[in-house]
């Protein structure tokens, strides 16, 4: 019989505010964390940890992240988090102290095991800059994390993605040093995933001859705009979140690794597809 799958839930990009605000006098990004926490606790089977990847405050300031901790405190998941071009490193340390930082000061590395997956976040951000870079001390922690292992799936996680997504404004503020990262990919099979966040919309390419995903956010997206007809815009669109789901029985032996796309709200259903005679309806 199949083995039940590991389910690692990456929400991204939150950009809480203080209370009351709304980012680019538009969006209520509270609100939007409220129904992606209910929508999260909602899920059955539950998943067994909930990664946020970057851009948890907007500004930031230590109100903020006090504010985001409110807004989380219902999530019944427990969950990590790295932070994003948004963040401040410090503010973000000593609004999580129990969070398992790979290091006291400077880069808010962390790895977790999760039954048979290693689950890896790396800190891209670059303070006070959108784009986003790796640091020497960080690729190195990378490359030992995972020579730990030969045989654990690793899913590796960071806010800026090191890939090209085609839209410009975006693309220039994207990972900075993807090369260095894409060698120590390639290094170490076990990696199965590459996840980011930043732009605001669902993504999937491969990176380093791994499968590469960019998360949507639960408040709006980057506008598609592939052709540079539009000054940097955003829309709202339908929020939603990842949900990868590890299966330990591949042939590989690093088992299978899928990622599905959950809308945030209420919608119809589910309904059956065949009555109660057996046929199609």
């Amino acid at each position: 019989m199949p083995s039940k799958p590991i389910l690692i839930a990456q929400i991204s990009d939150l950009h809480i505010k203080a209370p009351g605000a709304l980012a680019y006098g538009k969006v209520d990004t509270a609100k939007a964390l409220e129904r992606c926490v209910a929508a999260l606790n909602a899920l059955q089977p539950r998943p067994d940890l909930v990664v946020i990847s970057g851009d948890l405050a907007d500004t930031p300031t230590p109100g903020e992240y006090e504010h985001l901790k409110r807004l989380l405190a219902p999530l019944q998941i427990p969950f990590i988090g790295i932070p994003g071009n948004h963040d401040c490193r410090d503010m973000m340390r000593a609004a999580f102290p129990d969070q398992a930082w790979a290091t006291e000061s400077g880069a808010l590395n962390q790895s977790r095991g999760v039954g048979g997956v290693d689950v890896i976040l790396l800190d891209s951000s670059v303070a006070a800059k959108p784009h986003g870079t790796l640091e020497a001390t960080t690729l190195d922690w990378l490359d030992t994390t995972l020579a730990a292992s030969s045989s654990r799936p690793a899913l590796v996680f960071l806010h800026h993605p090191p890939f090209r997504t085609g839209i410009e404004h975006m693309d220039v503020q994207n990972l900075f040093n993807a090369d260095d990262l894409a060698a120590i990919v390639r290094k170490h099979p076990r990696v199965r995933l590459v996840a980011a966040g930043h732009v605001h919309r669902a993504t999937l390419t491969l990176f380093a001859g791994v499968p590469a995903t960019i998360c949507p956010a639960p408040n709006h997206a980057v506008a598609l705009d592939l052709a540079e007809l539009l000054v940097p815009s955003f829309a709202i669109e339908p929020p939603a979140f990842h949900l990868h789901a590890w299966f330990a029985d591949a042939d590989d032996g690093f088992g299978d690794v899928l990622t599905h796309q959950v809308p945030i709200g209420q919608f119809e259903g589910p309904y059956p597809f065949f009555g109660a005679d057996g046929k199609l309806l």
